[in-house]
């Protein structure tokens, strides 16, 4: 009941500028990151007898050695590589999913006859559609920064650039759209965790309507947690799809995530699906949890800033109705004179 009663007042371009905000900075924070797992999770699981042919075919034995082995290829600058064209596709897809979550979520309420907090299915439900929609405006933009994220050092490129290296592969402009259907299933990444957070508060924070920094960052991190733990597969599935194809495939991009799932299982095993989990955990736990913190913050600012505009127009339409009945005393005076000077004729 809480968050209907904030979200009542905050319109849902607030929401999204808010979710928005938390999300670049949790972002940027922790990009570094994002570079290690994106890498991970592209490589294939080299055998005991298989020697690296060139340069660029790096293999990361873990977090700490992928960051080194980064820095002293590319230098610190390697670690965040792409991080323009990742920001903006993190605050674009966040604002669109924080705006038609708020949508979805205010519709749903308004048609219910008895007012109450939506059951743990609707959050989900309410959350997939958003993040399906979201997905739909933003995809692209993931495109281009996993393939900027997973360039080789020699063949760094721009937004701009990258992107039509996209287009000018053999899928054409649906290219920028490829792992659509993986993204459309991982809707339920976004959608576990922000019904997991809305339950979570609800049962931790029974009636509480603005959450101290810590209490969001703990819920947060939890309901992240939670849902990479469920959805890792198909994040690694993904990243295969939008990411140049591995060298053994010979230039020949993948058709499906199911063919990258079966292709990691039949090359790494099936715990080949849960490889870079370490570092997506710890982005999203960070991610998530600074994101819900700072969105708390931006959007008891915004219920701060309307309630003090509402004011601000109360008193300026006070004023106005004061000067019209200051100006209005003066002929209702003259008119009751001359009334009462009509009267005793009348009489």
């Amino acid at each position: 009941m809480a968050v209907q009663s904030k979200e009542a007042v905050i319109p849902p371009w607030g929401l999204a500028v808010a979710g928005a905000t938390g999300a670049v900075l949790a972002n940027a924070l922790v990009y570094p990151l994002d570079i290690v797992k994106t890498r991970l999770q592209v490589q294939v699981k080299r055998k005991p007898t298989d020697i690296s042919s060139t340069t660029n075919d790096r293999h990361y034995a873990s977090t700490s050695d992928a960051i080194s082995q980064i820095i002293k290829d590319e230098g610190l600058s390697g670690l965040y590589s792409g991080m323009a064209g990742s920001l903006l596709g993190v605050a674009s897809t966040n604002f669109a999913y924080f705006y038609w979550y708020s949508v979805v979520r205010t519709l749903y309420l308004s048609y219910q006859k008895v007012p109450r907090s939506p059951s743990t299915a609707i959050e989900l439900s309410l959350g997939a559609v958003a993040g399906a929609v979201a997905q739909l405006f933003t995809i692209p933009i993931a495109v281009v920064t996993t393939r900027q994220q997973t360039q080789p050092k020699n063949d760094k490129k721009g937004l701009i650039d990258t992107g039509r290296e996209v287009v000018n592969s053999g899928d054409g402009w649906t290219g920028l759209w490829r792992g659509m259907k993986a993204s459309l299933v991982l809707v339920v990444n976004p959608a576990i965790t922000y019904g997991a957070y809305q339950r979570l508060r609800e049962v931790i924070f029974p009636g509480k309507m603005n959450l101290k920094p810590h209490e969001a960052f703990l819920l947060g991190a939890m309901s992240k947690a939670l849902a990479t733990i469920v959805t890792q597969p198909l994040i690694v599935a993904k990243v295969g799809l939008q990411s140049r194809p591995p060298p053994a495939r010979q230039g020949k991009p993948f058709k499906s995530f199911v063919e990258v799932m079966r292709y990691i299982i039949d090359s790494e095993g099936a715990l080949g699906l849960f490889k870079g989990i370490g570092p997506q955990i710890l982005k999203g736990l960070l991610v998530q949890g600074l994101l819900m913190m700072t969105k708390e913050r931006m959007e008891l600012l915004f219920v701060l800033l309307f309630a003090y505009a509402r004011r601000i127009r109360k008193e300026k339409l006070q004023q106005l109705a004061d000067l019209a009945a200051k100006k209005a005393k003066p002929l209702a005076d003259s008119v009751a004179e001359k009334a009462k000077g009509i009267a005793p004729r009348l009489g």
